[in-house]
């Protein structure tokens, strides 16, 4: 017991020391600022939607995030039944002890985050586990060819829970991830999957291109939470240039880093999301009360939207337009565009 309270413990240090970039996520949130319509009827508003064809209540969805089951017993089954719940979908680490068919089992539509590693081989086996418990999409995290120079080392990679059942036949080395990633990953992964990819930890208009001519149906504008590279630019001033660059394309657009209100969800789909990822929100969620608290927070934050979007006089999701938002230094002038 005292070694998982350890673990616990250095993992919630680990995801809440102060970094630049983690601090200015959330503070260039609260530098947009909204443009409401008035005089609109909005006697009923829904924050249903869809992301690649599945149906969802909410456009605020799960990131992945490794190692849930040190937060809270249950770990990523816990959060996929919260998820459930509140109608949300659950993006489920690979870095997970439980098996994809416990999380199948809780109901929640899921997509499987994939490191492409070393080993290619047991990534096609890790895809292929995915696929037959009944995931939705494939996850591509692109953004950690190594791991960033954090001021706390975080929980060690060859910590007996880390990796866990879904490659129990692994050592560690066969587990690192590949330095030598490119498009041609995306390809190779719908050459070995039916599922559709979508690429996560992109910041760049002409790299969620390339992802997109690759095969991709989809990006998420994503720095990690912040813990890769100090500096890196906030999720919510990349979005609009990368969301701009795939109109027309057919891809999706999602985002995550610094969401902490229904407010900031909508400022989100204003600045061109289709749905937005939670990660360290849902943490802190399951280890104060497991399933039931990660339901609480989602419906929570889906309430604020609809809130917001009554307030702004938006309907549903599709009327959540670009004039809704803009930067701080336009308050009280034109909409921008």
């Amino acid at each position: 017991m005292r070694g998982l309270l350890a673990e616990r413990a250095e993992l919630l240090v680990w995801l809440a020391l102060p970094r630049r970039t983690v601090m200015r996520q959330v503070v260039r949130r609260t530098l947009l600022r909204l443009h409401p319509r008035v005089l609109r009827d909005v006697t009923s508003v829904r924050t249903a939607t869809t992301v690649l064809g599945t149906p969802v209540d909410t456009p605020v969805l799960v990131a992945p995030t490794a190692a849930q089951h040190v937060v809270a017993p249950g770990g990523a089954v816990a959060t996929a039944f919260g998820a459930a719940k509140a109608g949300s979908l659950v993006c489920v680490s690979c870095l997970t002890n439980q098996p994809y068919t416990e999380i199948r089992d809780t109901g929640a539509p899921w997509w499987a985050q994939v490191y492409v590693l070393r080993d290619r081989g047991l990534t096609r086996d890790l895809v292929a586990r995915a696929e037959a418990a009944g995931a939705a999409a494939l996850v591509l995290t692109v953004d950690t060819p190594v791991v960033g120079d954090r001021p706390h080392p975080g929980p060690a990679s060859d910590a007996p829970w880390y990796g866990g059942h879904l490659l129990p036949t692994a050592v560690p080395g066969d587990v690192a991830i590949a330095t030598d990633l490119t498009f041609d990953d995306i390809t190779w992964l719908r050459e070995i999957s039916r599922l559709p990819v979508v690429v996560k930890g992109v910041l760049r208009a002409d790299d969620a291109l390339s992802a997109v001519r690759a095969g991709a149906r989809a990006v998420v504008v994503s720095n990690h939470g912040g813990r890769q590279l100090d500096v890196a630019v906030p999720t919510a001033t990349a979005l609009p240039g990368i969301a701009r660059a795939l109109t027309g394309t057919g891809a999706e657009t999602y985002v995550d880093g610094g969401l902490r209100s229904g407010v900031h969800v909508l400022a989100a789909l204003a600045l061109g999301a289709r749905a937005v990822l939670l990660g360290r929100p849902v943490l802190w969620a399951l280890a104060t009360g497991g399933a039931d608290n990660v339901q609480r927070l989602l419906s929570t934050v889906t309430a604020e939207l609809r809130h917001a979007m009554t307030l702004v006089g938006a309907r549903s999701p599709d009327e959540i337009t670009p004039d809704l938002a803009g930067p701080v230094d336009t308050a009280g002038a034109q909409p921008p565009g």
